[in-house]
């Protein structure tokens, strides 16, 4: 608990100790939340409320690459739905979810805010537009060989 000394010890602090350890690890894991529970004197059940309420908050490890497909108008109108839909049959899981490797995790996020691109994808921090079949296997494809060296 020692970092969270930056924070008054009240509940109006839960939302900021919870993004301070999500930048951190990447998720919430069960001793965070407690940890932020007893530091706040909010109960755990009002933390996991606000863990779960907001969708910035993961409670499970990502995996190495984060997978975030968007869905904003412009996306979905030129195929969106169908580039999720190849992303988890070519990683073999369900919309937020991760890989049995741990090299990815997939979500869908409302808007990247690159509409001239559509329908875009952003992996790590590097977007990939004008996506099809064909591009999302390549860009997999790249990041898997990678992964191999």
């Amino acid at each position: 608990m020692g970092s969270f000394h930056a924070f008054a010890a009240t509940s109006a602090s839960v939302i900021p100790l919870l993004q301070q350890i999500q930048d951190k690890y990447g998720y919430l894991s069960e001793t965070n939340l407690r940890n932020v529970s007893e530091y706040t004197h909010t109960p755990l059940s009002a933390i996991y409320g606000v863990a779960t309420f907001y969708s910035q908050f993961r409670l499970t490890h990502p995996g190495k690459h984060l997978v975030r497909v968007c869905q904003g108008t412009a996306c979905h109108v030129l195929g969106a739905v169908e580039i999720m839909d190849h992303f988890k049959e070519q990683l073999g899981i369900d919309e937020d979810g991760t890989t049995a490797d741990g090299l990815f995790t997939l979500e869908s996020v409302r808007c990247l805010g690159c509409c001239s691109l559509a329908p875009a994808v952003m992996i790590d921090n590097e977007t990939y537009g004008r996506l099809t079949r064909d591009k999302v296997d390549d860009i997999l494809a790249s990041y898997r060989r990678e992964e191999a060296k």
